[in-house]
C-alpha cells in the first residue's frame, strides 16, 4: 500500500505544471510505419459513431451534437474506452472518405480539448498507452486526406503523449497495464523516426517485463486467461511491426509469444471460449480465432500449466479445466477470485459446469461477488471463501480489492495413466480459520464419458476433522444457464444441453440439491443458472466420491 501511495505520487508530479515542459521538444516529421491490428472491427459500428452514438465498455451514450470529449458520463469504463480511441478501427474498416472525416474531426477534437490539459481519465498511463497504440495502428484513416496544418498537429501531440507515458511508464501499477505502456513505447520507436538508442532503449525495457510477467508456461503472473488473450493481441503486431521496420525482434517478445500461443490454447474449450477463472468473463470468440490465425504449433494444447496453476483433462470431445494455483501477487490480484480447486466441464460446444465468471461491465459490487468461493464449482467451508478480500475503502481505492490472503501451497500431482486423465491437488486456504485441508481428485477415462470426483477434507497430517461446528461444506457445481438439470425416472440428476449430449450426476452418501445461481459471464451480461450442491460435515463425512457420466444425443433420445 505505501509503495502504491508513492507511486500515485510521483505520476502527480510528473502530471503537474513543473514537470510539463519536459514532454514538449521536437515534433517528428511523418509516421513511419501504421502497425497492424489483430481487434476485429465492425463498418457499423462506425456510422453509428457518425451519428454521435459511442456504445462502449457495455455501455451507450447519444452526445447530441456535443463533443464525446466534453461530457461527464458517470462510467468509468466508458469514458476510459473513448479516450484509448480503440473505436477508430471501426471508422478506418468503413473505407469511406465520410470515415475518414469523422475520425480526423474526433481526433482533432481530442486534441483540442485534452491535447493541453494533462489530468483525469484522458491522460491516465494506461488510457495513454492504448490511445497511442491506437493512434499508429489507425493513422491512415486519420490522416488521409488531411492538410499539412492538422497533420502537424497530429504528429506534435502524439509526440508528447509518447514523452508523457515514457516517463510515468516505471510507475505504472503493475500488470498488464504496465507491460502495455512498454508496449506502446516500442510501437512508438519503430513506427516514427528515432535514434538507434531510441529503439534499443524501449526493446530492453520491453523485454525486462516481458521476462518478468510471463511465465515459463505461457501463462501470466495474474493468472488471467484474459490477459494471455489481451497480451497476444498487442505482442503479434508488435512483432510484425519490427519485422516491417528490418529491425530484429528482443528474444524476450519471441520467446513470450511462443509460450503464450500454446497458453491460450490451454485456456480453451472446444467452443472457443476461454475457461472463467480469476478475472475472465464473456469471451469475443472472434478475436480469438484472429490471434490463432498466427499459431503455427500443431497437436493438442498442454495439459500441465504447473507455473500458472491450472491443470486440464481432455479426451475425445470432452475438457475438464482446473484451477490449482495460489492466488498472485498482491500488486495484480485485483481481479483474483478465491476458486482454489474449482473446475469447468466442457463436451463439445456445450458447456456444463462453470464458474460465474465476472460481468465485465456490471457494478462493482457484482464483481466482488463473482469472486468469491461460492461462486466456483469447488468446496466452500462455513460459507466462507478460502480466499479473503480487503474492505477497507482506503486500501481498495488504491489497489482495488486484492487478495489478501488464501492458500499459500497447492501442491498438484498428475495421475495419467493408459485412457484416463487425472490429477490430485490440494490447498490449506482454510487451514488458518478451520484447521482443514481440501484435496480434490479429478480423473477422465472411458473415451471422454466418465469424469469422476473425489473431495476430501482433513486435519494436518491426515488426521479427521473435528466435530466442532466448524466442518459444514457445500460442494458447488454451477450449470450453465443453457443446460437444463431435472431428475430422471431413476432419480439421478441429468444435465442436459440443448441438441446436445446429457450428462448424469450421480454421488453416494449425500443427495443433491438443485438451488438457484447466477451467471455473470454471459454475453449480454447476468443470467439465471442452477447449480447442484451437496452438503455435509466433513467430520462425518471426511470423503465425498461423485461422478458426471455422459450419455450420447442419440443413447437420450432412445431412452426417452
Amino acid at each position: 500500500m505505501a509503495r502504491e501511495v508513492w507511486r500515485r505520487t510521483r505520476r502527480r508530479l510528473r502530471a503537474g505544471p513543473i514537470y510539463r515542459w519536459r514532454y514538449t521538444g521536437r515534433t517528428p516529421e511523418r509516421i513511419l510505419i501504421a502497425p497492424p491490428d489483430l481487434r476485429l472491427p465492425d463498418p457499423q459500428i462506425a456510422l453509428e459513431i457518425y451519428y454521435g452514438r459511442f456504445s462502449l465498455s457495455g455501455h451507450m451514450v447519444e452526445t447530441g451534437g456535443q463533443s464525446p470529449f466534453q461530457m461527464q458520463v458517470a462510467n468509468t469504463g466508458w469514458m476510459r474506452s473513448l479516450h484509448g480511441f480503440r473505436w477508430l478501427r471501426h471508422l478506418r474498416a468503413a473505407n469511406t472518405d465520410l470515415a475518414s472525416a469523422n475520425a480526423r474531426a474526433l481526433v482533432s477534437d481530442w486534441i483540442s480539448t485534452q491535447g493541453a490539459r494533462i489530468g483525469g481519465v484522458a491522460w491516465e498511463p494506461s488510457v495513454t498507452a492504448r490511445r497511442i497504440i491506437a493512434w499508429l495502428q489507425h493513422s491512415s484513416v486519420v490522416l488521409q486526406g488531411s492538410e499539412l496544418p492538422f497533420y502537424r498537429s497530429f504528429l506534435r501531440s502524439l509526440a508528447v503523449q509518447i514523452r508523457y507515458l515514457r516517463s510515468m511508464a516505471p510507475d505504472m501499477p503493475d500488470g498488464i497495464e504496465r507491460l502495455r505502456g512498454r508496449i506502446a513505447l516500442a510501437f512508438a520507436a519503430l513506427s516514427l523516426p528515432a535514434p538507434a538508442t531510441a529503439i534499443r532503449t524501449a526493446t530492453r525495457s520491453l523485454a525486462e517485463e516481458l521476462d518478468r510477467q510471463v511465465l515459463a508456461d505461457g501463462g501470466h503472473f495474474s493468472r488471467n486467461p484474459r490477459v494471455v488473450l489481451e497480451l497476444l493481441a498487442d505482442l503479434l503486431p508488435l512483432r510484425h511491426t519490427y519485422a516491417n521496420q528490418a529491425e530484429t525482434p528482443p528474444e524476450a517478445l519471441i520467446n513470450a509469444i511462443d509460450r503464450l500461443l500454446p497458453a491460450l490454447r490451454f485456456f480453451r474449450h472446444q467452443d472457443g471460449s476461454l475457461a472463467r477463472f480469476n478475472g475472465m468473463g464473456a469471451t469475443m470468440q472472434d478475436r480469438i480465432a484472429a490471434v490463432l490465425r498466427h499459431d503455427d504449433t500443431a497437436g493438442a494444447p498442454l495439459l500441465h500449466a504447473p507455473h500458472s496453476g491450472y491443470e486440464r483433462l481432455s479426451i475425445g470431445t470432452t475438457t475438464v479445466i482446473a484451477d490449482t494455483g495460489t492466488p498472485p501477487p498482491p500488486d495484480v490480484s485485483g481481479n483474483a477470485h478465491a476458486g482454489c480447486l474449482a473446475f469447468e466441464l466442457s463436451s463439445g460446444r456445450h458447456h456444463f459446469i462453470v464458474n460465474a465468471g465476472v460481468d465485465d461491465f456490471g457494478a462493482d459490487d457484482f464483481r466482488l461477488l463473482a469472486r468469491a468461493t461460492a461462486c466456483h464449482s469447488t468446496a466452500t467451508l462455513n460459507d466462507t471463501s478460502s480466499a479473503r478480500f480487503t474492505h477497507s475503502a482506503r486500501f481498495n481505492g488504491l489497489l482495488r480489492t486484492p487478495l489478501v490472503g488464501g492458500p499459500r501451497a497447492v501442491p498438484s500431482v498428475r495421475t495419467d495413466r493408459n485412457g484416463t486423465q487425472g490429477f490430485v491437488a490440494s490447498h490449506d486456504g482454510y487451514v488458518p480459520r478451520f484447521g482443514l485441508f481440501h484435496e480434490r481428485e479429478l480423473s477422465l477415462s472411458e473415451g471422454g464419458d466418465l469424469l469422476e470426483g473425489t473431495d476430501r477434507f482433513f486435519r494436518t497430517g491426515g488426521q479427521q476433522a473435528l466435530n466442532d461446528g466448524r466442518d459444514h461444506v457445500d460442494l458447488r457445481f454451477h450449470i450453465h444457464p443453457d443446460t437444463r438439470v431435472y431428475r430422471n425416472r431413476d432419480g439421478f440428476l441429468v444435465l442436459a444441453a440443448t441438441e446436445g449430449d446429457n450428462w448424469v450426476f450421480s454421488c453416494d452418501g449425500v443427495e443433491p440439491a438443485v438451488e438457484e445461481s447466477i451467471f455473470f459471464a454471459g454475453i449480454v451480461g447476468p443470467r439465471r443458472s442452477s447449480q447442484v450442491v451437496l452438503s455435509f460435515r466433513a467430520s462425518a463425512i471426511p470423503e465425498l466420491t461423485w461422478q458426471l457420466t455422459r450419455i450420447h444425443q442419440s443413447a437420450a433420445n432412445g431412452r426417452s
